[in-house]
């Protein structure tokens, strides 16, 4: 045998090493339990790979974003080989890890139940448990298609070979350069288990898959396309460990109890009717008060940074996005038009970019007016699709705090830097403080403009992010068609992360639609554009906020500040005085009246997460003061009268929680 020398590479430091022909990175691995595959030359390769002369090799651990793909696909195989022995008519679709977890689609004769789920994830712990080894294969297209013959999604797979999609999964089983098969094989005999199509890599055996739960089924059309047939979807998710299982099921529950579709049922602050239609929310009373606070609170703060309000109408010929270029770039995002005035397309708008450009050209512009900071709460329509809606943070109709901003070449660089530094603060104002940007460059595949163009609105975002002094993490081909973007990502009160602002910086669209102002020496010239929404969408923020606080609102936002318990009926007339005297400063406080027994008007609005509540006995009404309850159940009392209403009030001034 001849002597192999390979590089150990980790991190920064490289080891040269010595080794035999033949030897497989599990051998160069063999102490380290916790390494599950190798990266070598860039692309990974299961523990069973035999090293090459000269080779950089790089051990891949579990706990790694690659090692935890690696684990969640190979216990998506062992889920699917559960499913098909149980159900042996089952099709297989597709199977890809995903974000905590994984999923695999089934064509089976009915959907699973709870029943069959506990069943399959028994009998995966059953395979787990035999060690069974992934045994990776190359075949070639005509002996893979001779071996799935009774595997119609798989064939469909096949045919698409070098095209593989990641948006639908399909790069997990056909996204290299050949088509390979993994097989299960049996740990004592070697005799075949199972076996699917598959990119690979995948852990050396079952036993090496520490923790796993299915979660959930749901319908999902083959391929993520409503034209083709609805399949099953089952999830599941995996784990390095038992604790870190745990964890993550508890973070699950937590993340439940503050779905905001849960919460806005409860609080009675929004619904989505069926009546009017999927991602189309209405706002009762209670959360259209909260909603009108964000926004007067938000149009305030635009004020003051010199922006000023425009509005435009919720539908526009289509001739003004094929200018824009959303009818090239855009159309599947859009609803289908409707042909009015002779059969002249009219579309729902899925953007104001356009329209407030026509603001912009109206009239001849200088460059005393720049920079010109146009603002609207804009109503726009976008047709997810079905799948992906998702009560008000997927949503199909929604109200963005929408901001184009027109400047000069010489102005880009001050006014990039200085709405970054507003959309930052007026976040925390809401009580978002944990952030982190994302900086999204050109795709390749999909942009307008020249490279130089893109080059340097790419450097100019950079460093104006770079001055926060916050990560900045790349988000490569992330950009819209029309120029690179800042996101600012959020983490909430459990540590998830939410994107809401987006800078974007625009030298396309003045192009298209011949934005020019007048310069100093008289000459005509093309402003920058600068496209900002703030939240995002009024919905979406209002989402996380709820998800943020688990509905329990700071005193500003909340549709209730206080609400007056009185002791006895005799007490009512005392708190409706203070309530009305409340109002006249502002707050939202209100008096309950109603017959209950006073234990059960405070659960009644501890459930409804009322900041504060205001009671009053005949020691009270003898003194002229109030009590305080608080949210944790602790009450401050003989508090004046005066004193309690000024404490409610700079509590909201402050915008602090409670």
């Amino acid at each position: 045998m001849s002597d192999v020398r390979v590089i150990i590479q980790r991190d920064s430091e490289r080891d040269e090493r010595v080794v035999t022909t033949g030897t497989t990175a599990a051998e160069l691995f063999a102490a380290e339990r916790t390494v599950i595959a190798a990266r070598v030359a860039g692309e990974l390769k299961d523990l069973s790979y035999e090293v090459r002369d000269g080779e950089t090799v790089e051990p891949v651990e579990i706990s790694s974003e690659d090692g935890l793909n690696i684990l969640r696909h190979s216990t998506a195989h062992v889920m699917a080989q559960a499913v098909q022995e149980l159900f042996p008519e089952a099709k297989l679709g597709i199977g890809p890890p995903v974000r905590d977890g994984f999923y695999y689609d089934f064509d089976v004769a009915r959907p699973f139940t709870p029943d069959d789920l506990k069943a399959i994830e028994k009998k995966m712990q059953e395979i787990q448990k035999r060690g069974q080894r992934f045994a990776r294969r190359v075949v070639s297209d005509e002996a893979a298609r001779e071996e799935l013959a009774d595997e119609p999604y798989k064939l469909e797979l096949i045919g698409i070979k070098g095209s593989a999609s990641t948006d639908d999964g399909a790069n997990v089983e056909v996204g290299g350069g050949e088509l390979t098969i993994y097989d299960n094989l049996d740990a004592k005999t070697g005799e075949l288990c199972w076996k699917d199509l598959c990119r690979g890599p995948h852990l050396p055996t079952t036993r090496n898959i520490p923790a796993f739960k299915l979660m959930r089924n749901a319908a999902a059309y083959w391929r993520g396309s409503e034209k083709n047939p609805m399949l099953q979807r089952i999830y599941g998710t995996a784990w390095p460990s038992k604790d870190e299982l745990k964890a993550h099921l508890d973070f699950l529950a937590e993340a439940e109890k503050r779905d905001h579709r849960k919460l806005g049922n409860e609080l009675d602050l929004f619904s989505i009717p069926d009546e009017i239609g999927s991602g189309l929310a209405v706002f009762h009373p209670r959360g259209g008060i909260i909603r009108r606070t964000m926004e007067d609170y938000s149009r305030r703060r635009h004020e003051e940074e010199g922006y000023e309000f425009v509005y435009s109408p919720h539908a526009t010929k289509g001739a003004l996005f094929e200018k824009s270029g959303h009818l090239d770039w855009y159309a599947e995002g859009m609803y289908p038009p409707m042909q009015l005035d002779g059969g002249t397309d009219y579309y729902l708008k899925p953007m104001n970019c356009p329209m407030h450009n026509l603001i912009f050209d109206a009239r001849g512009r200088s460059y005393r007016e720049l920079p010109l900071r146009l603002f609207e709460f804009g109503t726009v329509y976008r047709y997810e699709k079905s799948g992906v809606v998702h009560g008000l943070t997927r949503a199909r109709g929604f109200t963005q705090d929408d901001a184009h901003i027109y400047c000069t070449r010489e102005q880009m660089a001050e006014e990039l830097d200085r709405t970054l530094t507003f959309v930052l603060n007026l976040l925390r104002d809401y009580g978002l403080t944990d952030f982190y940007l994302e900086l999204s460059t050109k795709d390749p595949e999909k942009f307008v403009g020249s490279d130089e163009v893109w080059e340097e609105a790419t450097a100019v975002l950079a460093q104006v992010a770079e001055k926060q002094g916050l990560p900045l993490t790349p988000d490569p081909g992330g950009a819209a068609f029309y120029g690179p973007k800042i996101s600012v990502q959020a983490r909430d009160a459990i540590g998830r992360t939410w994107q809401m602002s987006t800078i974007q910086l625009d030298f396309n669209l003045p192009e298209r639609f011949n934005l020019e102002y007048t310069a100093p020496d008289g000459s005509r010239q093309r402003p920058v554009m600068i496209h900002r929404a703030l939240f995002g969408s009024i919905e979406r923020f209002f989402a996380v906020l709820l998800e943020h606080y688990a509905g329990a609102m700071p005193p500003w936002l909340a549709p209730v500040q206080a609400v007056g318990i009185p002791i006895g009926d005799g007490h009512v007339e005392y708190l409706q005085e203070f309530a009305a005297e409340a109002k006249k400063q502002g707050l939202r406080v209100e008096v309950d009246a109603s017959s209950d027994r006073m234990q059960k008007k405070i659960r009644n609005h501890q459930k409804l997460k009322v900041p504060f509540m205001i009671i009053v006995g005949d020691e009270d009404m003898a003194a002229g003061t109030v009590s305080f309850r608080y949210r944790d159940g602790s009450q401050e009392n003989g508090i004046p009268k005066d004193e309690a209403l000024a404490k409610l009030a700079k509590v909201v001034a402050d915008r602090v929680q409670v």
